[in-house]
């Protein structure tokens, strides 16, 4: 799938997109039970030619009532339709909650740099942190433009100068330079907001 976010999919796969939203539903399986203010009377007078005619639906979101003329052929595509979007929905947050999107969500920028700082971590989390790194770079950092990796240290480590156009080697020179990292390496009280600025002063990352 693209790395979209949310909202994007949403604007090309909800609900509202496909027209399935309660009142495009309503609106097309029935009409609105009116109500009026007539002025000689004073009052709001409703309508009263539907009762007991169709069955009736009622809003609970703004009171409306709504009179159901559609064919059983009719509301069962749309108990078809809802059933596929639901369906789609399961897609997305199963790979929305899949692999190396449960760790660092969806990736949307074209240019980033990835700052690690592995602090004091025992050894196998240390490899557990690069097997995650390891995912992200293969899964998610491939569709991307460019991408640069630096490690926090007392003396900043960096896989390029500066960040790098993405291409099946670059990726694996990436993955092969992360996993020749040694576990522990000198640090100091300002390695991680040091690592951070050396990040931002790249020009081609957005943020």
């Amino acid at each position: 799938q693209p790395l979209v976010s949310s909202s994007k999919w949403l604007q090309l796969h909800g609900l509202k997109r496909k027209k399935l939203f309660l009142s495009q539903i309503l609106s097309r399986i029935g009409f609105r039970h009116r109500k009026d203010y007539v002025t000689t009377l004073g009052k709001l007078v409703a309508s009263r030619y539907a009762d007991g005619l169709f069955p009736q639906y009622k809003r609970a979101q703004d009171g409306s009532v709504y009179n159901l003329t559609a064919k059983k052929e009719l509301i069962l595509h749309f108990v078809d339709c809802l059933m596929e979007a639901i369906e789609l929905y399961k897609q997305r947050i199963e790979w929305l909650t899949s692999e190396s999107r449960q760790i660092f969500g969806v990736i949307q920028e074209h240019c980033i740099v990835i700052v690690l700082d592995f602090g004091t971590v025992a050894p196998t989390e240390f490899d557990l942190s690069r097997d995650a790194l390891s995912m992200v770079l293969v899964e998610q950092v491939t569709q991307i433009a460019k991408f640069n990796l630096i490690r926090a240290a007392q003396d900043l480590m960096k896989w390029q100068q500066k960040s790098t156009p993405v291409s099946e080697h670059t990726v694996k020179s990436a993955v092969t330079w992360l996993w020749k990292l040694d576990h522990m390496t000198a640090a100091s009280h300002t390695s991680s907001a040091e690592a951070l600025l050396e990040a931002m002063s790249d020009e081609a990352v957005s943020s």
